[in-house]
């Protein structure tokens, strides 16, 4: 949909659509991650780590630990940014969790694991972007990284990445963590090489 500015706007069934596919490619790749017994990027990497240990739902806790994040992104992005970021975290946490019982993967490596995730979740994070949305966390802080310096959303995010699989390796087999990194380099390659706001307008 086009504005007299010629200004592309998504209507508000466009952007409903646009979020839920988007989370749902993102809750297909973090099932099968943690199927897989390995971790994600970004907050969810941090997420699934704390399930595995405690055994709560990563639904649970990483809808948690993003709450202090929405003030951060209404402040720096505005209400609209932070709401839809809120609604695709929701969405992903409630996903994930009703994914559990419904898709029982028995068996998988770890190498399709982590490639899969990698793709699944680069593309959706590319939609949730595109619709001015994000998976809450370190994705926030890429975008307004991004949006003000012109440091590319991806390369943020491998750069806590680094860090977060640094800590996983002292609670994790290292096998796993080495998988796991396939997956974040391969979505966050995906990311950068995908999303610049001179390809793509947002609203």
């Amino acid at each position: 949909m086009t504005t007299p500015d010629d200004t592309p706007h998504y209507t508000p069934i466009e952007d409903a659509q646009g979020l839920l596919v988007a989370s749902a490619q993102a809750a297909l790749g973090v099932h099968l991650l943690s199927a897989a017994g390995l971790i994600s990027s970004g907050t969810a990497g941090t997420a699934l780590i704390i399930s595995y240990l405690s055994g709560w739902s990563f639904g649970l806790v990483f809808f948690v630990i993003n709450i202090p994040f929405y003030a951060f992104a209404w402040r720096a992005r505005g209400p609209v940014f932070c709401l839809k970021s809120l609604a695709a975290v929701t969405l992903l946490s409630l996903m994930s969790t009703a994914l559990a019982p419904l898709l029982i993967i028995a068996d998988v490596h770890p190498a399709a694991a982590a490639v899969l995730f990698g793709v699944a979740a680069g593309v959706g994070l590319l939609g949730l972007f595109r619709h001015s949305s994000s998976l809450g966390g370190v994705s926030i802080i890429a975008l307004i990284l991004q949006d003000k310096y012109g440091f590319r959303a991806g390369w943020t995010q491998l750069i806590h990445d680094i860090l977060l699989f640094s800590v996983a390796a002292l609670v994790l087999p290292l096998t796993a963590v080495l998988w796991s990194l396939l997956g974040a380099v391969i979505l966050n390659f995906v990311v950068a090489f995908n999303h610049r706001r001179d390809w793509y307008v947002v609203t």
